[in-house]
């Protein structure tokens, strides 16, 4: 069973149309999104060939993988712990939904890992307080290297002084005589 549909999958991402706005390619502030054409003397209304597929019945996918993940798991939205329970890690992937906290986001997420639900979008949760230390430490590893630059340029090196010693003693001795 799971090998037909994955052989429906790979025949519905083959079979699938590339159906282009009309005057996409003229216009630069058009969206690449579908839009039906309706001018009287369209070409692409019309059916012409040579002017791009209307989307139609017969570019539809298979009634068995309609509505699928592309990685062959049907795909679930979750908004808390309760909705993993009458789920079947086997056929169903779950889908964090948008609304959802940190904290709980966080909570979903490793009980789908106990259940083994595979997470279409898993995100690593970062507390607020662990935000904070990460720029704190940032921070002071910028003011470390700043100050490390300014003492560089501060401090003349030993080959500079040793250098401008020396001008200073010819120009003693040239005055001398």
């Amino acid at each position: 069973m799971a090998e037909d549909k994955i052989r429906l999958i790979r025949a519905r991402n083959a079979q699938r149309g590339s159906f282009k706005r009309q005057g996409l390619s003229r216009k630069k502030k058009l969206d690449d999104t579908w839009r039906r054409p309706r001018g009287l003397q369209s070409k692409q209304r019309k059916g012409y060939r040579a002017k791009g597929a209307h989307p139609q019945p017969g570019y539809g996918s298979p009634k068995a993988v309609r509505g699928m993940h592309p990685s062959g798991f049907e795909d679930v939205l979750v908004y808390n712990l309760a909705d993993l329970e009458n789920l079947n890690p086997e056929i169903q992937a779950i889908r964090i939904a948008s609304t959802v906290g940190n904290k709980k986001r966080e909570e979903i997420q490793k009980k789908a890992e106990e259940l083994g639900f595979r997470v279409l979008n898993q995100k690593e949760v970062i507390k607020p307080s662990e935000k904070k230390a990460a720029k704190a430490e940032e921070k002071s590893e910028e003011e470390v290297s700043e100050e490390e630059e300014a003492t560089e340029e501060t401090e003349p090196e030993e080959e500079e002084v040793v250098e401008e010693a020396e001008a200073a003693e010819e120009e003693e001795v040239k005055s001398d005589e």
